[in-house]
């Protein structure tokens, strides 16, 4: 195998473009995409490079990446950063790595991040479902709200990766919809041979595997019927490539689902050795075409999707974006997360009513108290969500429902949002009321310090919000707010009696005092009078 790419430079169009890599570690090959993003966000991509390696081979048999493939995918990077260097990208910020489920699933998986950042000085990632379903939605944005139809119709986004395949159902434009599934392309190719199948029975054994998971994302997926599938891997343009004839200059590929049924039928019977001379790719790729192609034909009809959207941008496009917009916590995306948790709320039969009313109280005091706490643009999204959550676990019982809120909030998932995003949600909830943070509790203690804190910061802010909110009538709303030498005083215009939120707040403001070194004090400031009221 050449492990030594080679690039043919091409220099940036503008004076203030940036240059940038990103690279995708998956489970059959290792990608790397160079680009460069103009003033307004525009992206040229200027090289794209692949090497074959082994790791979904090692995880999905042994569950752990072999010596041999490690030094292999250090090699491959190896010969990435040279190219990379070449165009002149040299400072971490410019380079963005990830690694999918092979890498994620390993056993050794820290010991193989070390040995690539030791070899190369490029921090990869492994990133969860759940950063891997957003970056895939980043990608498929751009086709979802332009493609005629897509926009205000049940769009279904699936990608069938060698480990994984992630679903996001998309509906007049919002995510209301995410999760990840063991189904991979390679996933089920190891275990067709670890099953040594015979080739006339491929078919079937796969076609009742797939089966099983699809039925179980239809029970999961909250609707029976989409305007359209919009399909994101590899093995999906491969198929496109062959059946739109339009490919090389088109953004999407727009295949009816009786034609790519008819595809797959052609390319299912084939070895991994014929399709690949055959169709001319590397024998890595042909191995998982078959797979991946029919678990696509599989959802589309259990959707009844009439047709295929594929379109050319993959999960580096993903990153590329998150590049341009210089991270991911944008209007669009909070607007997303804050949609998913108003559906997980509505669920558990939230009074949303409150806890929309809790969540702004929140965001007034954050941005209030920002110079105190310095807690980014991420933690004001999470306070947000925690705020909207904080009383779901009335569900099962009124009773110790601020555990309830955790331990369901934990076993949830939130499109966008990271295992340790959903965590700090989760300790965020349990602390709006009773114990404070004690080294008895495991999900608090198992954090590092500066997560402690910030949730810490935030359990204290949401504390004042939801005193503030006793009775559920949404009372109080016209606020300003004045730090003075031992008080933080909130005053209240056109209510004329805080005698309930006073209670309230000296029953939950100890942990503001604590954590922000001074108490609450609630002030009344009546709007016909014009001056403030005496504290009562």
């Amino acid at each position: 195998m050449n492990n030594e790419p080679t690039a043919n430079i091409l220099a940036p169009s503008a004076k203030n473009a940036r240059l940038a890599a990103v690279i995708d570690i998956g489970a059959s090959a290792i990608r790397m995409e160079i680009a460069e993003i103009g003033e307004n966000g525009e992206l040229r991509t200027l090289e794209q490079l692949r090497q074959g390696c082994h790791l979904g081979k090692d995880t999905f048999t042994k569950n752990r990446i072999q010596q041999s493939t490690i030094q292999e995918c250090v090699e491959i990077l190896q010969g990435f950063r040279r190219v990379m260097e070449e165009y002149g990208i040299t400072q971490p910020e410019q380079i963005r790595a990830v690694a999918t489920s092979s890498v994620r699933e390993a056993e050794n998986r820290d010991t193989f991040l070390d040995r690539i950042y030791i070899g190369t000085r490029i921090n990869v990632r492994a990133i969860d479902e759940a950063e891997e379903s957003r970056l895939t939605y980043m990608a498929a944005q751009g086709v979802v709200e332009s493609e005629p139809g897509l926009k205000d119709g049940n769009v279904l986004v699936v990608d069938v990766g060698g480990g994984s395949t992630e679903i996001l159902l998309v509906q007049n434009g919002q995510v209301t919809f995410s999760d990840s599934y063991r189904l991979g392309s390679l996933r089920m190719r190891e275990m067709l041979e670890s099953q040594r199948a015979p080739s006339e029975r491929v078919r079937t054994i796969l076609g009742q595997h797939i089966q099983r998971m699809v039925e179980q994302i239809t029970r999961n997926v909250p609707v029976s019927e989409v305007t359209a599938m919009v399909a994101m891997s590899g093995d999906s343009r491969f198929a496109a490539a062959h059946l739109f004839p339009d490919w090389v200059h088109a953004r999407a590929a727009h295949v009816e689902y009786k034609a790519f049924v008819g595809f797959v039928d052609k390319v299912l019977p084939l070895s991994a050795e014929r399709i690949a001379s055959k169709y001319r790719i590397s024998f890595q790729e042909a191995e998982t075409v078959g797979p991946a192609l029919l678990v696509y034909m599989q959802i589309a009809r259990a959707f009844k999707a009439g047709s295929i959207i594929i379109p050319k941008a993959s999960l580096r496009d993903g990153l590329l974006k998150e590049m341009t917009l210089a991270g991911f916590w944008t209007g669009s995306f909070v607007q997303q997360v804050i949609h998913a948790a108003l559906a997980l709320g509505d669920k558990y039969r939230i009074d949303r009513k409150h806890a929309r009313h809790v969540a702004d109280l929140c965001l007034k005091l954050f941005h209030e108290l920002q110079p105190v706490h310095q807690l980014d643009k991420r933690h004001e999204l999470l306070l947000e969500v925690a705020a909207l959550l904080h009383e779901v676990g009335g569900f099962i019982s009124s009773r110790s429902h601020h555990k309830h809120s955790m331990y369901l909030i934990l076993n949830s998932d939130l499109f966008g949002l990271t295992r340790n995003d959903m965590t700090l949600i989760a300790l965020v909830a349990r602390y709006h009321r009773r114990a404070m943070p004690s080294p008895t509790h495991p999900e608090y203690t198992s954090l590092d310090r500066d997560n402690r804190i910030a949730v810490s910061k935030m359990a204290a802010i949401l504390r004042v919000a939801d005193a503030m909110d006793r009775n559920h009538v949404q009372q109080l709303s016209d606020l300003t707010f004045a730090r003075e030498p031992g008080q933080f005083i909130i005053t209240v215009r056109g209510v004329e009696d805080l005698t309930i939120e006073r209670m309230a707040m000296k029953e939950k403001g100890a942990m503001f005092e604590e954590v922000y070194g001074i108490p609450v004090v609630l002030r009344e400031e009546r709007a016909q009078t014009g001056g403030p009221a005496d504290e009562r």
